[in-house]
């Protein structure tokens, strides 16, 4: 059966792997196919916003485009160039400007003569006018002056105010006499802009940003500048006092020629880009990806769980016509192993019981080896004592004949020695009948001599450990019904353990009590040691179960206890005693009464 289960399980290892490589395969494919997806749906987003962002700012600078040609038709704006140094014609050109571009909405209309120098502005009163201030390093104005149309973005030389700058050569009788420009305002552009979704940006034709949605990009180059490029722009103060910072944004992949994914400030942006028809510009629309990365996500749950659910089925399906066999072969081997179970159970509780009257035996045998330091001492007592009287009594004999005295005190020592002989046999009786298994019989027994027996065998103990044993049995010729030997090897084996526990205590106070209880007797032995541990309380009589150091004891004691006390027909307890230490109760059925008092 073992071998059948492990092949099944290296079966089922095999297809847990590849039913995971197939739903991460899954997984990874529906993210691929979403993300693309989405990618190309927000792109084709961003060309028709583009298309629309284009249209309108090359309708606002093909808005003012006529205006420079409009001053050829005006002969005073051509004798002001002729004579620049005239004030009222100065002003009359100037009021001229002023009133064409309140009427068109231009920023600024002013006139330049060949040598680059403002003559007149629409806000020649206004601080900051350009008003007497050389142009000449401006581009526009050098596109104009050699005859080509000026486009120019930049920073207000004297206004600090940026700008789109249309230039116009103006022309009479064939010979140029000047410039015309105007300024367009495109920062309405991108005050619309902010309320778009996304983000918008226009770029110049050195890639520096100078219309956005965001403030603090505007004039931050897409990538460093070389020293040409700096150079030139300080020259031509296109940016004013910005530091052409650049912004520092990382291609992540290029989608098409005109899309790219970008990370912008942390975060993953789709930027798409159109190029403006008159200029070098680029318009660039940018997008957050999180939404289309989400989605994608959430595509790759959906394709990942679709693919479990099919593989489960098909699991399921491959399963349950492996289960039938399977079962079938389980069945067999497990009615086999059963029957095998079933003959070692019963032997195993053949054995078991004849073990437990051997347990019960080995542990009188042991109980027998701590009761022989006390016998001993008993013993050679009595020993010596007899062995004296005997060589008095052989003195003693030799002495009769002459001093008749003598054979009195003969008789005496004779019948000394014949009361240590009997005290000799009860206690060489006590042991033969502890030692020996014998069949339980319940007659009534005096408590008080089986509490005499025990203290009779302990007693080089109790001396040896400064043990106060106290004994209380009421009535005094209490009985219970049970076997002496037996109850006597129960109060040692309980009266020992007491000893024992009570080995570092301070105070050594062994109480012994018995006392009836309407028809039953009990009998407890309270110490004064440190009590039962918590997680000893309910595993006292278990087999091994002790709490003495390796080699103190075998944790039988308890165990054989509990069992001799059930077959005379009553139950043994522990707990811990209220002012500290333990106590055990043994309670057995009781034999004749002379009285029923409680223990004082």
């Amino acid at each position: 059966m073992m071998a059948v289960l492990r092949s099944v399980n290296l079966r089922v290892m095999l297809c847990g792997i590849a039913a995971s490589g197939l739903v991460s395969l899954a997984a990874l494919s529906g993210y691929a196919v979403a993300w693309h997806t989405g990618l190309e749906k927000l792109r084709e987003a961003q060309q028709h916003r583009l298309d629309v962002l284009a249209a309108d700012v090359d309708a606002r600078l093909k808005r003012f485009s006529f205006l420079p040609s409009l001053l050829e038709i005006t002969p005073y704006v051509f004798r002001l160039l002729e004579t620049p140094t005239d004030a009222d014609l100065r002003e009359r050109v100037s009021q001229y400007l002023q009133g064409i571009s309140a009427t068109t909405g231009a920023d600024m209309l002013y006139v330049i003569d060949q040598a680059g120098i403002a003559r007149a502005a629409a806000d020649w009163k206004e601080p900051g006018t350009p008003v007497g201030q050389d142009l000449s390093f401006r581009p526009y104005v050098r596109d104009a002056l050699n005859g080509r149309q000026g486009r120019f973005y930049g920073v207000g030389v004297t206004s600090g105010r940026p700008g789109y700058y249309l230039s116009y050569a103006l022309s009479q009788q064939g010979r140029q006499r000047g410039v015309a420009t105007v300024k367009v305002n495109l920062e309405e552009v991108e005050t619309t802009w902010r309320g778009l979704p996304g983000d918008v940006l226009l770029v110049d034709e050195h890639s520096v940003v100078i219309l956005a949605s965001r403030a603090p990009w505007k004039y931050r180059p897409l990538e460093p500048l070389d020293a040409e490029a700096l150079q030139e722009a300080m020259q031509e103060r296109r940016y004013g006092q910005a530091a052409l910072q650049p912004l520092g944004w990382r291609v992540r992949e290029s989608l098409q020629a005109d899309a790219r994914l970008l990370e912008v400030d942390g975060a993953r942006q789709l930027a798409s880009t159109r190029q403006l028809p008159e200029n070098e510009w680029r318009l660039m629309a940018l997008d957050d990806v999180t939404e289309v990365a989400d989605s994608a996500r959430n595509a790759a749950a959906m394709a990942a769980l679709g693919c479990g659910v099919l593989l489960l089925l098909g699991i399921v399906g491959w399963m349950r016509g492996r289960a039938g066999r399977l079962e079938r072969a389980i069945q067999v081997q497990l009615q086999a192993a059963n029957d095998k179970l079933e003959t070692k159970v019963l032997e195993r509780t053949a054995e078991l019981r004849a073990a437990q009257d051997e347990l019960v035996h080995a542990g009188k045998m042991a109980a027998l080896g701590q009761m022989s330091a006390g016998m001993v001492h008993e013993l050679n007592q009595p020993l010596t004592a007899m062995r004296t009287l005997t060589d008095n009594a052989a003195v003693m004999l030799k002495r009769v004949s002459t001093e008749p005295m003598r054979l009195r005190e003969v008789e005496a020592n004779l019948a000394r020695i014949a009361r240590l002989v009997d005290r000799l046999g009860r206690l060489t009786g006590q042991l033969k009948s502890f030692a020996y298994k014998t069949e339980t019989r319940r007659v009534p027994v005096d408590v008080a001599q089986v509490l005499d027996g025990a203290r009779l065998l302990l007693g080089q103990r109790l001396q040896d450990e400064a043990v106060t044993l106290t004994v209380q049995v009421r009535p005094a010729r209490l009985r219970v019904l049970g076997d002496a030997s037996l109850l006597e090897q129960v109060m040692v084996n309980l009266m020992g353990n007491a000893i024992d526990a009570m080995a570092q205590a301070p105070r050594k106070e062994l109480r012994v009590a018995a006392w009836v209880q309407q028809t039953r007797c009990l009998i407890t032995v309270t110490d004064s040691g440190t009590g039962i541990r918590a997680d000893m309380l309910t595993r006292l009589f278990e087999p091994f179960a002790t709490t003495k150091v390796a080699g103190a004891g075998l944790g039988l004691g308890l165990m054989i206890s509990a069992h001799l006390v059930r077959d005379l027909g009553g139950s043994l307890q522990g707990s811990n005693a209220e002012g500290g230490g333990a106590c055990f109760t043994v309670e057995l059925p009781c034999g004749d009464l002379d009285d029923s008092h409680g223990p004082e």
